[in-house]
Protein backbone atom coordinates (compact mmCIF):
# COMPACT_ATOMS: atom_id res chain seq x y z
CA UNK A 1 0.00 0.00 0.00
CA UNK A 2 1.54 3.23 -0.96
CA UNK A 3 1.61 6.24 1.26
CA UNK A 4 -0.21 9.65 0.34
CA UNK A 5 1.04 12.77 1.11
CA UNK A 6 -0.06 16.25 0.35
CA UNK A 7 2.79 19.42 -0.53
CA UNK A 8 3.33 20.92 2.74
CA UNK A 9 4.15 25.07 2.57
CA UNK A 10 4.65 27.18 5.49
CA UNK A 11 2.89 30.38 3.63
CA UNK A 12 -0.45 28.80 4.21
CA UNK A 13 0.02 28.80 7.64
CA UNK A 14 1.85 32.74 7.96
CA UNK A 15 -1.71 34.35 8.02
CA UNK A 16 -1.76 36.26 10.62
CA UNK A 17 0.92 38.92 12.29
CA UNK A 18 0.54 36.86 15.33
CA UNK A 19 2.16 33.96 13.44
CA UNK A 20 4.59 35.54 11.51
CA UNK A 21 6.51 37.33 14.61
CA UNK A 22 6.59 33.91 16.11
CA UNK A 23 7.73 31.85 12.80
CA UNK A 24 10.45 34.91 12.58
CA UNK A 25 11.44 34.60 16.21
CA UNK A 26 12.01 30.79 16.45
CA UNK A 27 13.89 31.43 13.16
CA UNK A 28 16.25 34.05 14.47
CA UNK A 29 16.81 31.99 17.61
CA UNK A 30 18.29 29.44 16.05
CA UNK A 31 20.43 31.87 14.22
CA UNK A 32 21.35 30.13 11.25
CA UNK A 33 21.75 32.92 8.13
CA UNK A 34 20.37 31.00 5.25
CA UNK A 35 17.68 29.90 7.25
CA UNK A 36 16.84 33.28 8.14
CA UNK A 37 16.83 34.29 4.42
CA UNK A 38 14.84 31.32 3.41
CA UNK A 39 11.88 32.67 6.16
CA UNK A 40 11.80 36.09 5.49
CA UNK A 41 11.86 35.02 1.79
CA UNK A 42 8.44 32.77 2.90
CA UNK A 43 6.62 35.00 4.79
CA UNK A 44 7.29 37.90 2.08
CA UNK A 45 6.10 35.40 -0.57
CA UNK A 46 2.96 34.96 2.15
CA UNK A 47 1.69 38.59 2.59
CA UNK A 48 3.10 38.90 -1.91
CA UNK A 49 6.03 39.68 -3.62
CA UNK A 50 4.22 42.66 -5.49
CA UNK A 51 3.65 44.33 -2.48
CA UNK A 52 6.81 43.39 -0.14
CA UNK A 53 8.48 45.25 -3.76
CA UNK A 54 5.90 47.92 -3.70
CA UNK A 55 6.49 48.61 -0.08
CA UNK A 56 10.68 47.97 0.00
CA UNK A 57 10.84 49.87 -3.24
CA UNK A 58 12.81 46.64 -4.47
CA UNK A 59 11.90 44.18 -7.58
CA UNK A 60 9.85 41.30 -7.15
CA UNK A 61 13.51 39.63 -8.92
CA UNK A 62 15.69 41.35 -6.61
CA UNK A 63 13.71 39.75 -3.58
CA UNK A 64 13.27 36.94 -5.16
CA UNK A 65 16.71 36.10 -5.50
CA UNK A 66 17.72 37.68 -2.14
CA UNK A 67 15.44 35.96 -0.40
CA UNK A 68 15.51 32.53 -1.20
CA UNK A 69 17.91 29.99 0.62
CA UNK A 70 20.91 30.92 -1.22
CA UNK A 71 20.40 34.38 -1.23
CA UNK A 72 22.45 36.46 0.09
CA UNK A 73 21.36 39.70 1.17
CA UNK A 74 22.35 43.45 2.13
CA UNK A 75 21.89 44.09 5.45
CA UNK A 76 19.35 47.02 4.23
CA UNK A 77 17.61 44.69 2.15
CA UNK A 78 17.06 42.24 5.49
CA UNK A 79 16.05 45.92 7.21
CA UNK A 80 13.56 47.14 4.33
CA UNK A 81 12.11 43.32 4.41
CA UNK A 82 11.32 43.74 8.04
CA UNK A 83 10.06 47.27 8.24
CA UNK A 84 7.33 46.14 5.83
CA UNK A 85 6.44 43.26 7.27
CA UNK A 86 5.67 45.70 9.98
CA UNK A 87 8.41 44.88 12.50
CA UNK A 88 11.88 46.03 13.51
CA UNK A 89 15.28 44.27 14.43
CA UNK A 90 15.38 44.80 17.83
CA UNK A 91 19.09 43.52 20.13
CA UNK A 92 17.83 41.55 23.33
CA UNK A 93 20.81 40.34 25.55
CA UNK A 94 21.45 36.46 25.38
CA UNK A 95 20.75 35.82 29.40
CA UNK A 96 17.31 37.45 29.30
CA UNK A 97 16.28 34.87 26.52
Amino acid sequence: MALATTKWDVTDYLDSDERIALFLEAVFEDGDPGLITAALGDVARAMGMTKMARKTGLTRESLYRALSAEGKPEFTTVLKVLKAFGLRLTPVPLDAA
